[in-house]
C-alpha cells in the first residue's frame, strides 16, 4: 500500500523545518498545516469511511517526509480504527494488524467471546438463579431473626433489672433472692435461643451455600480460564507490536514499557506512532508533523473539532521517546522558563501576610524541571519567613491575586478560609467565542487524564466536585467576557468548565491545553475578599486584568 502523498497545492515557496516537531508542545509547521487541510477536506468529501464523526470524532495525523529523490510529500493516519477497520486506502497501516485474517489475536478473542458465551448461560440457569435467590433470602432472614433476638434480649434485661431493683426494696430478702434467680434463669433461656436460632441459622445457610457452590465452581473455573487466556493474548499483543527508528532499531512494547507493570491499553495505536513506523518502513525522512481531532467531543476529554493536539504523555511518550532517538527534534518549550524577566507586584504587605499579583505564565510553587516560582521567589526575600509560604496557587499560565503567609500561623489560619469556603474569589476570563446565556452554574466533577498528565478529564465515578459560578459582563462579534466564581478550587477547574462540551463549550481564550494557543491564557484572579488572621475584619483586594 502506498500512503505518499504529493500536495495538491504548490509548496515551492515553504521553507522546511530545520529539525522535526517536538510532539508534545509544539506550534504547527505551515506545511503541516497544509497537509492537515488536505487530508481534512478528504475526509468532508469521501465516502469510503464507514464512521459518524457526528457521533464519535478521531484524532488524525499527517507527517511531512522526504523521499531520497528529494520530493516532498505526506503520510495520513487516524488513531485506533475506524468503523471497526484498521486498514483504509490512502492511510497508513497499523504498526501491527491485529485484525489481519486468521491472525492469533482474532483466533484468541474467539475463544474468549466462547468463554463468555458459555458464562452467560450458566449464570442465567433458572436453578442458578433461584439458588442464588434463596441463598440472599436466609442471609437476610437470619440477619432479621438474630437482631430481633437481641433486641428482645435486651430489652429483658433492661426489665428484669427494673424487676430486681424494685424486689430489693419491695421483698425481704429470701424472696428477692429467689427472684433474682428466676430473672437469671429466664436470661440463660434469651442466650440459649439466641445460640440455637444462630446454628439454626448457620446451617440453612451452609445447606443453600451448597446449592450455589455446585454452579458457581465451574463459573469461577471459566472465569479465571478467561482472565488468564486475556492476560496471555495481550501479553502476546504486546510483544508483536515492534517499532522502529532513524537508526533501524527495533524495539517491542514490552522493552519500550519495561519499567512499568505493563504497557498501557491501546497503546502503539495512536497516529504519531503509525506515521513513523510507516516512514522508516519505507526509507522516508520525517519532516514535520500535526495531530488534529475530527467530529463530536467526547463525553471526558476535551477535544475540539479540527483542532491541533500533541501527542499524549501516558502511551506516546515512551514510544516516541525510542522512534525519535538520534533525529534533529526541536527543543521541549516546557524545559524553558517563560517567568525569567517578569516581576511579582506586592498589592499589599504587613507584618504576617502579603498580597501579591502573579504574572501569567509563572509558576505558584517549584516543578520539577522549573524551580523559579512565587514560593522560591518569596522565600529569597523574605529569609526569616517559616511554614510554606504560600496560602493558595493558580495555574502557571493564570495571572492575579494570591496570597502569601509569612509565618506557619497565619499561613495555617489563612488556609482554613480557603478550607471553609469563606474566602470570595472572582476571576475574569476571555472566551474564544460567544456565550448566549447570561449566567448559570457549572457543576462537573474532574480528576487527571492518567494518560496525558496535566490535562483533567470529567469523570462521573472517580472525578472529585467542581462547581463554578459565572455570569457574562460583556460580548464582542468573537470573544465573551466572563466573571467566574469558584465554588470549590479543582486543578484547572475554570479551564476544563469552560471548555467541556457539558460546560460552557467554549474555551478561554490562549487555553494551550484545551483550547488553542495565544499570546497568554485570558484568564486572571482580579478579586479576593479575606479576613484578617488576627482582627478577623474583612479585607478585599482587586486588580484589574492586563488584557
Amino acid at each position: 500500500m502506498d500512503c505518499f502523498k504529493t500536495f495538491k497545492s504548490d509548496i515551492s515557496s515553504f521553507s522546511l523545518p530545520e529539525r522535526f516537531t517536538f510532539p508534545f508542545y509544539y506550534e504547527p509547521h505551515p506545511i503541516s498545516k497544509l497537509a492537515s487541510n488536505e487530508l481534512q477536506k478528504h475526509i468532508e468529501n469521501q465516502t469510503d469511511l464507514k464512521h459518524d464523526f457526528n457521533q464519535i470524532g478521531k484524532m488524525f495525523g499527517v507527517l511531512i517526509v522526504q523521499k531520497n529523490n528529494g520530493e516532498i510529500g505526506y503520510l495520513s493516519a487516524f488513531s485506533g480504527k475506524l468503523g471497526d477497520c484498521n486498514l483504509i486506502k490512502g492511510f497508513v497501516p497499523p504498526v501491527f494488524d491485529m485484525l489481519a485474517e486468521n491472525s492469533f489475536y482474532l483466533d484468541g478473542e474467539k475463544e474468549i467471546n466462547k468463554l463468555n458465551e458459555t458464562l452467560k448461560i450458566l449464570e442465567s440457569k433458572p436453578e442458578f438463579l433461584t439458588a442464588n435467590q434463596e441463598l440472599k433470602q436466609a442471609k437476610l432472614q437470619s440477619m432479621n431473626e438474630i437482631r430481633a433476638q437481641k433486641q428482645r434480649i435486651k430489652l429483658g434485661k433492661e426489665e428484669r433489672k427494673s424487676i430486681r431493683d424494685q424486689a430489693r426494696v419491695d421483698l425481704e430478702e429470701f424472696d428477692a433472692i429467689a427472684v433474682a434467680e428466676e430473672l437469671n434463669q429466664e436470661s440463660i433461656r434469651e442466650k440459649l435461643q439466641l445460640r440455637n436460632l444462630s446454628n439454626f441459622w448457620k446451617k440453612e445457610i451452609a445447606k443453600k451455600q451448597v446449592a450455589v457452590d455446585h454452579h458457581t465452581i465451574e463459573i469461577e473455573r471459566l472465569k479465571e480460564l478467561r482472565k488468564n487466556k486475556s492476560n496471555a493474548l495481550q501479553q502476546q499483543l504486546f510483544e508483536s507490536y515492534h517499532f522502529l527508528n532513524i537508526a533501524g532499531e527495533k524495539k517491542s512494547l514490552i522493552e519500550i514499557f519495561k519499567d512499568q507493570v505493563s504497557p498501557p491499553s491501546a497503546a502503539g495505536e495512536c497516529a504519531a506512532p503509525k506515521l513513523l513506523q510507516y516512514a522508516f518502513q519505507h526509507q522516508l525522512k520525517p519532516i514535520a508533523m500535526a495531530e488534529f481531532w475530527w467530529g463530536s467531543s467526547p463525553q471526558s476529554q476535551i477535544r475540539k473539532h479540527a483542532n491541533y493536539y500533541p501527542s499524549c504523555q501516558g502511551k506516546c511518550k515512551p514510544i516516541l521517546g525510542h522512534m525519535l532517538q538520534d533525529m534533529e527534534v526541536n527543543d521541549d518549550p516546557m524545559l524553558v522558563n517563560p517567568a525569567i524577566g517578569k516581576k511579582i507586584n506586592i498589592i499589599y504587605e504587613e507584618e504576617d501576610f502579603l498580597v501579591i499579583n502573579k504574572p501569567s505564565d509563572m509558576l505558584s510553587v517549584p516543578g520539577i524541571n522549573i524551580k523559579d516560582s512565587v514560593y522560591t521567589r518569596m522565600k529569597e526575600k523574605y529569609k526569616n519567613s517559616t511554614g510554606p509560604l504560600v496560602v493558595h496557587r493558580l495555574d502557571m499560565a493564570t495571572s492575579g491575586l494570591m496570597l502569601i503567609a509569612k509565618n506557619k500561623e497565619t499561613h495555617k489560619q489563612l488556609q482554613r478560609q480557603f478550607i471553609k469556603r469563606s474566602i470570595k474569589k472572582r476571576y475574569v476570563a476571555i472566551l474564544d467565542g460567544v456565550i448566549e446565556k447570561d449566567e448559570g452554574i457549572i457543576d462537573l466533577p474532574l480528576r487527571v487524564d492518567l494518560d496525558d498528565r496535566p490535562r483533567q478529564v470529567v469523570c462521573y465515578e472517580y472525578g472529585k466536585s467542581g462547581q463554578t459560578l459565572w455570569e457574562v459582563v460583556e460580548r464582542t462579534e468573537e470573544h465573551t467576557r466572563i466573571y467566574f466564581y469558584p465554588i470549590t478550587g479543582r486543578t484547572h477547574q475554570l479551564r476544563v468548565h469552560s471548555a467541556h462540551i457539558s460546560g460552557l463549550n467554549t474555551p478561554i481564550l490562549g487555553d494551550d491545553l484545551y483550547g488553542q494557543k495565544d499570546k497568554r491564557l485570558h484568564l486572571h484572579a482580579e478579586h479576593l475578599e479575606i479576613m484578617h488572621p488576627k482582627s478577623k475584619e474583612s479585607m478585599v483586594f482587586e486588580v484589574t486584568a492586563d488584557f
